[in-house]
């Protein structure tokens, strides 16, 4: 009896501090839809494979960060959609069934929405294939020229051939309906696009609005304001593969253009308090030092009133 009262005040006291909720509950707190991060890592995750430096050899035995991604669920009508399909899709499909579902027995995802065409956006759906899932018909919606190379490359098109999934096209700023108070809108970013083009999403909820933009090469390279949408939505899931610009040693970071954190904050510090407190920075590269929340970075981070997205955080829709 003891327990069961101390986990309910843990969670009427997590609620009551902050807009994120706990997913050790099954129960929504939303009362409708709902965004849960899924992943907070870059594409290779956390640590990485061979990496013999202290970021990876100081990990000290916790869980391995899983790949960035979101899901977003409806538990009254046992829907949910993921946002890009991970090499952590298997483990990262189970926790957004298990604690946004209540369990429900095999299900399969509503809808995926895929980024882009690289390893860490996309490699997920291999589960959906005849050697795993055997999934039928599952909605893979995807810009033109990510259908063309899911649907002409293998091993991606025998998942077409076979119905495992069906690709469904977008097009850049066209919104998309999933239901009723649900609506998702692609949005074209810069990136290196050598199998496809590269977009991030505005999701439209019954209540509130996110934005997730987990790989873009410069924030001044895109043909929109970056300070604008976070004006104009509640949370805004942005890139932050790298801290700084000194992080990869013996690498040419200007083939690799992401804003680092530190441009970001540059930019984004000149944003009111109320609209820097709804960035959360995700796709977090190993060498990044905003993975260790003990780090003087991460603190700086949260000082200055921003987020760094964790998995399993929940906000409402």
């Amino acid at each position: 009896m003891k327990g069961g009262l101390a986990l309910t005040y843990f969670f009427l006291v997590l609620v009551a501090c902050q807009p994120t909720v706990s997913t050790s509950e099954p129960a929504n707190p939303c009362g409708s839809i709902q965004l849960t991060v899924l992943g907070i890592a870059q594409d290779a995750g956390a640590p990485q494979i061979s990496c013999k430096r202290s970021c990876c050899a100081d990990w000290k035995g916790r869980s391995k960060a899983k790949v960035s991604s979101i899901g977003i669920t409806d538990p009254e009508n046992g829907k949910a959609w993921i946002f890009d399909a991970s090499p952590d899709f298997t483990a990262q499909w189970d926790i957004l069934v298990q604690t946004q579902l209540a369990g429900a027995e095999a299900p399969v995802p509503s809808g995926i929405f895929l980024t882009h065409a690289h390893i860490g956006h996309y490699t997920g759906l291999m589960y959906l294939g005849k050697e795993a899932l055997g999934a039928q018909k599952v909605p893979v919606h995807c810009m033109p020229r990510m259908r063309d190379f899911l649907a002409h490359s293998g091993p991606w098109s025998q998942l077409v051939n076979d119905s495992n999934i069906i690709l469904s096209p977008m097009l850049h700023h066209q919104a998309i309906s999933l239901q009723d108070g649900l609506v998702i809108t692609p949005l074209l970013v810069p990136h290196r696009d050598e199998f496809s083009e590269t977009v991030g999403y505005h999701i439209q909820g019954p209540s509130q609005e996110a934005l997730f933009i987990p790989d873009i090469d410069k924030w001044e390279r895109w043909s929109e304001s970056i300070t604008d949408w976070i004006e104009r939505v509640d949370y805004a899931f942005v890139d932050a593969t790298f801290y700084s610009g000194a992080e990869l040693w013996g690498r040419d970071m200007s083939q690799i253009p992401h804003p680092s954190v530190q441009e970001s904050m540059k930019l984004f510090d000149t944003l009111q308090a109320k609209h820097r407190s709804k960035i959360y920075f995700i796709h977090i590269n190993h060498t990044n030092p905003l993975l260790d929340p003990g780090s003087k970075e991460y603190q700086n981070v949260i000082d200055k009133g921003y987020h760094v997205a964790q998995e399993g955080m929940t906000l409402c829709l």
